[in-house]
């Protein structure tokens, strides 16, 4: 079952901040997230909905609204795009400080636990 359009939604903020976290945006990156466009099947209409969204917002604004959007899913459906997010992080093969940070945060924020995540994560052989 795929995220409803508004955790994907804000599954498409998160990663845009993860992937712009250490200042260098990497192809890998980009094909991880085109990955995640396709495995959760967002449309084209959500994601120029994000790309229009995030235009000229502040890194604090698209974090919060990011972090709200993810809160209106279940567990099982944030645990799901925090496996996405956690899996983006490694991509480029480093792991920036910003990430880590990012990343430990959100989970934090949307009351998902961070073993969880890495441990579903781990569970997925490729990405």
């Amino acid at each position: 079952m795929n995220l409803s359009p508004d955790l994907q939604l804000g599954l498409l903020y998160l990663a845009h901040l993860l992937i712009s976290a250490d200042g260098s945006i990497d192809a890998t990156e980009f094909q991880a997230l085109s990955k995640i466009k396709s495995k959760e099947s967002i449309s084209d209409e959500v994601f120029k909905k994000f790309e229009e969204a995030i235009k000229g917002k502040k890194e604090r604004d698209i974090y919060r609204e990011g972090i709200e959007l993810m809160n209106q899913g279940t567990e099982e459906e944030k645990l799901r795009a925090f496996v996405h997010l956690y899996k983006m992080s490694e991509v480029d093969g480093r792991v920036h400080i910003k990430e880590v940070r990012l990343l430990l945060y959100s989970i934090k924020n949307a009351g998902i636990e961070f073993n969880d995540v890495v441990t579903r994560a781990q569970a997925l052989n490729n990405y």
